[in-house]
């Protein structure tokens, strides 16, 4: 893949324009925040994008973000129009809705919504949720996705190349819903159910259709299902999902898709994830991050689109610098480290640096023969000074030439 240089140019300030005239409104809460769930306020006067609207265009009444709207229990709404480019997209436009909020004496809990529209035909509708309950006693998280997703794909393993594509066309709907208490403080274990479901899948090269893919059949083509309940371990300190300031997160969880369930087949698969954040220097608010995310199939073959895959975990983040399924396996292995600091003292912009590698195990085999790295920068935009949510435009490059433009609302990890 090469850069898209003084197109990616345009498209981003055209898009950075978008965000500053998009407007965030307020909706009232069910529960009353007390006092006590606002964060402290750093001796840094911070300023969001709300406020540089406000400064610039004071005739819109934008009403700025503080904690005293929060303690009279209104939450924010971000509603934000988006016109980006990505590797698997190229041009998109997208509406996203977030909304960061805080029960009595929990994490901060976020709502993200969005609908896009893509160049390469794609529509893609999500809804996501992480909601942790009064006290932290029960954290609740579902990830549904409905999509209509032409796409290419480059086979099996770590040797494949970008000079032979398959495209595969289909259509993509995914239930993922999870409920958790807590066991102790930090630490969460709960039950959920997982619904990965395509159909008119049609997979096809320059010359013909195909039905095998590095020699795999699983889930090439008609409909494939995979369905079954998730069994989750969680210890989370991070006081903030959006933007950790510090903490680690163990996020371990166990997956049985069974027939009677729904599945074209019986398989076992395992998440091992690991996030760790760090201040640097010590008594800054930089941080260094770390990010350790491993899918693993225990038995069975599930099916060619829900194998572990860059791009493919469930925030869509793994493998920056590299397109969207660009490596695929039974197995896969994910490092990240990414520097993040403040670039303006207000917080109004940051930026961050980042290195990573991935690898996949072959299909015949278990062993790991190939690690890729990649390495990248990006920029941070206030967004929400008080749920300290930031937009994340990201340029990432893979050491097998590929590169590109990323797009988050909240950090990447």
């Amino acid at each position: 893949m090469k850069p898209v240089s003084s197109l990616l140019v345009g498209i981003l300030l055209i898009w950075l324009s978008a965000l500053v005239h998009c407007r965030a409104i307020q909706l009232p809460l069910t529960d009353t925040t007390s006092l006590n769930d606002v964060p402290k306020p750093k001796p840094v006067q911070q300023q969001d994008i709300a406020d540089l609207v406000k400064r610039l265009y004071p005739q819109l009444h934008i009403r700025t973000h503080d904690s005293a709207t929060l303690e009279e229990g209104k939450r924010f709404v971000l509603v934000i129009p988006q016109v980006g480019y990505t590797l698997q997209t190229r041009a998109l436009a997208a509406v996203l809705i977030n909304t960061p909020f805080r029960m009595a004496n929990a994490n901060m809990s976020s709502i993200t919504g969005q609908l896009s529209y893509t160049q390469n035909k794609q529509i893609i509708l999500t809804a996501l949720s992480s909601v942790w309950m009064r006290n932290n006693q029960f954290l609740w998280t579902n990830d549904w996705r409905l999509m209509h997703y032409p796409q290419a794909t480059y086979g099996l393993g770590m040797y494949t190349t970008t000079d032979r594509v398959i495209n595969m066309d289909y259509t993509y709907f995914r239930f993922h819903q999870n409920l958790l208490r807590r066991l102790a403080p930090s630490l969460y274990a709960g039950l959920g159910y997982n619904l990965d479901l395509h159909w008119n899948i049609y997979s096809y090269n320059s010359r013909r259709e195909v039905t095998r893919i590095s020699r795999y059949s699983e889930g090439i083509e008609g409909r494939s299902v995979s369905s079954g309940p998730t069994v989750h371990v969680l210890y989370d300190n991070r006081q903030n999902a959006i933007n950790p300031s510090g903490g680690l997160l163990v996020n371990a969880m166990f997956r049985a898709n069974m027939q009677w369930l729904g599945s074209d087949q019986g398989y076992q698969s395992a998440l091992l994830e690991v996030r760790k954040y760090v201040h640097l220097p010590g008594k800054s608010d930089n941080i260094l991050a770390f990010w350790s995310y491993n899918a693993f199939t225990l038995s069975g073959n599930p099916p060619f689109l829900d194998m572990p895959s860059t791009g493919w975990d469930n925030t869509g983040n793994v493998g920056r610098g590299f397109i969207q399924g660009r490596f695929r396996g039974k197995n896969l292995l994910y490092a990240e480290t990414e520097y993040r600091f403040h670039l303006t003292a207000n917080r109004l912009l940051g930026g961050v640096v980042f290195a990573n590698a991935q690898t996949v195990s072959e299909l015949a085999s278990s062993q790991f023969e190939k690690v890729v790295p990649a390495v990248g920068g990006g920029l941070r935009i206030k967004m929400n000074k008080i749920s300290r949510t930031n937009l994340s435009v990201d340029y990432g490059f893979g050491f097998d030439g590929s590169s590109g433009l990323f797009f988050n609302l909240g950090e990447v990890f």
